[in-house]
C-alpha cells in the first residue's frame, strides 16, 4: 500500500469518526448547542478541554518554534501551561457558579450594561478570529502534505469538515468529538517521538532522551546539538536569553491570555457543579502535560535530524548534493514549504545562518548564502519521514496534526457563534427571538465565521504559533482583567469595565500595528522585526501583559471617580465568591 493510501486511510477514518459522533450527539436545544446541556463529566471535559487547547500551534508549530529558537522559545511551554493554573484557581469555579453561557453573558450581567456586553463581544471576536487563523493555517499545512493537494484546497477541506460536525453538533457534538481528537493527537504525537528518541539516544521516553547521550557522538544530546548549530553560525540551542524583561512579559502574556481565552472558558460551563469546573481544569493539565513534556524533546531531535541529514559527515564537511536529497525533502518541496536555491552553483545544499557575523566563515567555505528555506511549521509533521519511520507512523501523525487543528478551530468557532447569536442577537438586538430562531442564528453565525476563518487561513500573517501568540495577547489585555475584576472587586462598575476593556484592547492593537507593520500582509514573519524598534525592547507578541496592566489601571481609575455598582450587584459578587452564611457564628 502506498504512503498516500495509508495517509488517506488514517485521515478518512478519523473524519468518519468525528462526523459520526457529531450526528450521534447532535444538539437539539440552545443549552445543548452552547454548553452541551451542562452535564459533561469532569474527566471527559478535561480531555475535551485539552484537545480544544492543544491546537495546530501546539501540535504542529510549537515544536518547530522551539527547534528554531531553542531555550528562548521555552516561554511558549511555561506560559501556556501556567495559564491553566490561573484558570483553575481564579476563574473557572467562580464563572461556573455565576451560571452563564458565555463570557460576554457574564460581563453583561455582572456589569449591568448592554454596552459592556457589546465591548466584550468585540474583544472575544477579535481574539478568537486571530486565534483561528493559526488553526486554519496549520490544517492547510497538514492537508497539503499528507493528501498531496495544494495548501488552499487543504484549508477548504478543513473548513468543510468543521462545518459538518460543529454547525450541527454544537458544543454537545464538539465535546465528544474533541475527546476522540485528543486520543488521536496524543497517540500521533507520542509514538513518533518514542521511535526517534530510541534512534538517537536509546531511551524510549522522549523527555528523558532529551537529557541522555547521543548514540552516534557519545556526547549529551543537547551538547551535540549546540556544537552542530554553532558550526553553522547559529546561537547555541541552550543559550540564555538577553532580554529578560521581554521573556517575562511574553510568559505572563501567554499565562493570562490562556486564562482569558473564551473558547477555553466556555468549556467550564458544561459541567454539572462548581467543583467539577476546578476538577476539569486539573484533568486538562494532566492531559496537556502528556504532550507538553514531549514537545522539547521532539523539537531538539527534529533540528538535529534536519542538520545531520543535510550534513551527513558533519557541518564542517561538504553538504548533501541536491540530487541526492531524500524523498521527504522532495515531497515537502511540492507543498512549497521547503525551497532550495543553489546560490553558489555547486549542486549542494548549504543550510546555515545567513548573517553578517557568520559571513566571513561562510565565504571561506565557498558559501554565498543560505540555500534551503524550511518552514518551521513542518518539522513535527516531517519528523517521522526525516527519521525514516514506518509508513503507518506517518499516516498516524497526519491524522493527529489535522485533529489538533480541527479541534481548536471548532471550539473557537463555537465561541464566536455564541457571542453573535446569544449575546449580540438574543441579549441585545432581538430579546424576543424564539429558541428555534436563536439556534438558526447560531448555526448561520458559525457558518459565517468558518468562511471568514478560511479566508484568513488562506492569507496568514505568520507561523501558526506566532499568530496564536498574538491572540493570547489580545485576550490577556482585554478579557482576563475584566473577568478578574468582575469576580474579585465589588467596587468595579460598568464605566470602569468598559473603559478598561477598550484601553487594553486598543493599546495592544495599536502596539501590534505600529511595531509589527500591516498585520494582515500575507507571509509577514512576526519574529522578523528589528528588536531596536520595540518600545523598551518589548516584542509585539509580549505586549498583552502590558495591555492587561493598562486595562486594570484605567478600570480602577474610572471606577474610583464614578458611582459604585448597585447594592444587588455587589451582593451578587460576594455570593459568587463566598457560600451563603460563610463566616457566621453558629450557636450550639
Amino acid at each position: 500500500m502506498s504512503q498516500f493510501a495509508i495517509n488517506l486511510l488514517f485521515v478518512g477514518a478519523s473524519f468518519a469518526l468525528y462526523i459520526g459522533i457529531a450526528i450521534w450527539a447532535r444538539a437539539g436545544s440552545t443549552k445543548e448547542f452552547y454548553v452541551a446541556g451542562g452535564g459533561v463529566h469532569p474527566v471527559t471535559n478535561g480531555m475535551a478541554t485539552a484537545a480544544d487547547w492543544m491546537s495546530a500551534a501546539s501540535f504542529i508549530s510549537m515544536a518547530g518554534l522551539i527547534a528554531a529558537g531553542g531555550y528562548a522559545s521555552s516561554t511558549y511551554l511555561m506560559g501556556w501551561t501556567g495559564g491553566f493554573v490561573l484558570l483553575a484557581m481564579l476563574l473557572a469555579p467562580y464563572l461556573r457558579k455565576f451560571g452563564k453561557f458565555t463570557v460576554p453573558d457574564f460581563v453583561g450581567d455582572r456589569f449591568y450594561s448592554s454596552e459592556a456586553r457589546l465591548v466584550a463581544v468585540i474583544c472575544l471576536i477579535t481574539a478568537s478570529v486571530t486565534y483561528v487563523i493559526g488553526q486554519m493555517t496549520g490544517a492547510g499545512v497538514a492537508f497539503s502534505r499528507f493528501l498531496e493537494i495544494s495548501n488552499t484546497a487543504g484549508i477548504w477541506i478543513a473548513a468543510a469538515v468543521v462545518f459538518l460536525y460543529a454547525v450541527f453538533g454544537g458544543m454537545k457534538g464538539i465535546t465528544y468529538t474533541q475527546v476522540a481528537q485528543y486520543v488521536v493527537l496524543i497517540v500521533a504525537y507520542t509514538i513518533p517521538a518514542v521511535f526517534i528518541s530510541l534512534q538517537l539516544t536509546g531511551n524510549p521516553i522522549p523527555p528523558l532522551g532529551l537529557f541522555s547521550t547521543h548514540v552516534e557522538s557519545g556526547l549529551p544530546l543537547l551538547q551535540t546539538l549546540d556544537q552542530v548549530v554553532r558550526e553553522l553560525g547559529f546561537q547555541d540551542y541552550t543559550a540564555d536569553v538577553d532580554n529578560k524583561l521581554n521573556m517575562v512579559l511574553f510568559t505572563l502574556s501567554l499565562m493570562i491570555g490562556t486564562a482569558g481565552l473564551p473558547h477555553v472558558i466556555i468549556r467550564f460551563f458544561t459541567v454539572p457543579k462548581v467543583a467539577d469546573a476546578r476538577w476539569s481544569a486539573g484533568w486538562a493539565l494532566v492531559f496537556i502535560a502528556m504532550l507538553y513534556l514531549t514537545a522539547p524533546a521532539v523539537a531538539s531531535m527534529a533540528r538535529l535530524n534536519l542538520y545531520t541529514t543535510i550534513y551527513p559527515e558533519g557541518p564542517t564537511e561538504p553538504a548533501l548534493a541536491y540530487e541526492d536529497r531524500p524523498e521527504w525533502i522532495r515531497t515537502w518541496e511540492d507543498t512549497g514549504l521547503i525551497r532550495y536555491e543553489d546560490k553558489n552553483e555547486d549542486g549542494r545544499i548549504q543550510l546555515y545562518n545567513d548573517s553578517p557575523e557568520f559571513a566571513p566563515t561562510a565565504a571561506e567555505r565557498g558559501w554565498e548564502g543560505n540555500e534551503l528555506t524550511v518552514n518551521s511549521d513542518i518539522l513535527v509533521l516531517a519528523n517521522p519521514e526525516i527519521a525514516n519511520l514506518p509508513p503507518w507512523v506517518i499516516g498516524l501523525i497526519a491524522a493527529g496534526g489535522i485533529a489538533a487543528a480541527l479541534s481548536t478551530a471548532a471550539g473557537l468557532l463555537l465561541a464566536i457563534s455564541s457571542a453573535i447569536s446569544h449575546d449580540l442577537i438574543k441579549k441585545t438586538l432581538k430579546p424576543d427571538i424564539s429558541e428555534k430562531g436563536e439556534m438558526l442564528a447560531a448555526r448561520i453565525s458559525m457558518a459565517g465565521a468558518i468562511l471568514l476563518a478560511t479566508y484568513l487561513g488562506l492569507n496568514p500573517p505568520g507561523f501558526a504559533a506566532q499568530v496564536v501568540a498574538l491572540a493570547f495577547g489580545i485576550a490577556a489585555a482585554s478579557i482576563f482583567p475584566v473577568l478578574m475584576m468582575g469576580i474579585f472587586s465589588t467596587r468595579m462598575n460598568k464605566y470602569g469595565a468598559v473603559s478598561g476593556m477598550l484601553a487594553g484592547l486598543l493599546s495592544t492593537l495599536f502596539y501590534i500595528f505600529t511595531f509589527l507593520g500591516f498585520f494582515f500582509i500575507p507571509g509577514t514573519n512576526l519574529l522578523a522585526n528589528i528588536p531596536e524598534n520595540w518600545l523598551f525592547g518589548i516584542s509585539p507578541l509580549s505586549f498583552g501583559a502590558v495591555g492587561a496592566l493598562i486595562n486594570f489601571a484605567v478600570a480602577f481609575a474610572v471606577s474610583s471617580v464614578t458611582k459604585p455598582p448597585p447594592v444587588e450587584i455587589q451582593e451578587l459578587v460576594e455570593s459568587v465568591r463566598y457560600p451563603k452564611g460563610a463566616g457566621q457564628a453558629v450557636d450550639h
